[in-house]
């Protein structure tokens, strides 16, 4: 089904430098790797790619699940190319990333899931770089505990798996994902490794009420998470969910002021805030402190 492109506000529009965009690019074709950042038209790609930074994408281009607001593709995938942790590990040091940011396609077809693949990617780049810092954004592994166990066996930095949204609009933009299985994730996580820093990020403009997005809050606090995220969801194509509301900064103020309040490690929320966007920051934030905070973007 094809929904109309709404026009985005004016403060929702950020310039691009094309010259600094192709010269990532290049990098990231040499080396034959993804980016979330162009698979899901990110609205800062020209910002961080102009840094240049970018948020790998593993496991091919291809999704096993059907998410209704993410313009990755889907279908069947390709096999697993044992050669890109060493490509995506050299990748990040042409690029000189000290922080690095890895996420994936759902690999449902997989027995774990990809997640023997992303612990491959980890130690490719404590190989490369014993300074360097890694952050993962995994999938919900369908809930097995089995390969969340292969990653926290030489866990990341950071650990980010996204709840993306409030329960009661799960079925309409998630299908065969389950919000207490995410959390459930991020529990599990937390509990194995209780000093592993963990992540989670939620889009508003989906048509969540404010009152379903507290106790989402509420809950992220409960499993112990640390850093969340808040940000704008915005259509990438025609064929993805419309923008049900372009959210008011005073809301994400709001937001912000909970979350606070709640007690969480370090908060991000805004219209341009993606689960990855400035994560080398809020890194580079939490170690100046116990508790850390900035402003809305």
């Amino acid at each position: 089904m094809a929904y109309a492109v709404q026009r985005l506000p004016d403060d929702l529009k950020k310039p691009r430098s094309f010259a600094a965009i192709h010269s990532t690019r290049k990098i990231l074709r040499e080396h034959r790797l993804h980016t979330v950042c162009e698979e899901a038209r990110c609205p800062n790609i020209g910002e961080c790619f102009s840094r240049p930074t970018a948020t790998f994408m593993i496991l091919g281009d291809v999704c096993t699940r059907t998410c209704r607001f993410c313009s990755v593709g889907k279908g069947r995938p390709i096999p697993v190319d044992s050669e890109e942790p060493r490509r995506l590990a050299q990748a990040s040091k042409t690029m000189g990333l000290r922080h690095v940011v890895v996420t994936s396609v759902d690999r449902d077809d997989l027995p774990d899931g990809g997640a023997s693949h992303f612990a491959e990617v980890i130690r490719a780049l404590r190989k490369i770089s014993s300074e360097t810092t890694v952050e993962i954004l995994t999938p919900d592994f369908q809930g097995s505990q089995g390969s969340l166990d292969l990653i926290l066996a030489d866990p990341p930095d950071i650990f980010n798996h996204n709840l993306e949204t409030v329960p009661g609009l799960y079925r309409r933009t998630r299908p065969r994902s389950y919000y207490e299985r995410s959390l459930k994730v991020l529990e599990y996580v937390k509990r194995q490794r209780p000093t592993l820093l963990t992540k989670s990020g939620i889009m508003l403009g989906l048509g969540e009420k404010r009152e379903e997005v507290y106790p989402v809050l509420q809950d992220l606090k409960t499993v112990d998470c640390d850093i969340i995220t808040l940000g704008q969801y915005l259509q990438p194509t025609r064929h993805q969910l419309p923008v049900q509301e372009f959210v008011p900064l005073t809301i994400y103020e709001e937001y912000k002021k909970y979350a606070v309040e709640l007690g969480f490690r370090f908060v991000d929320a805004g219209p341009f805030v993606r689960s990855s966007y400035n994560a080398a920051a809020v890194l580079d934030t939490l170690k100046q402190g116990p508790y850390a905070s900035i402003s809305t973007n």
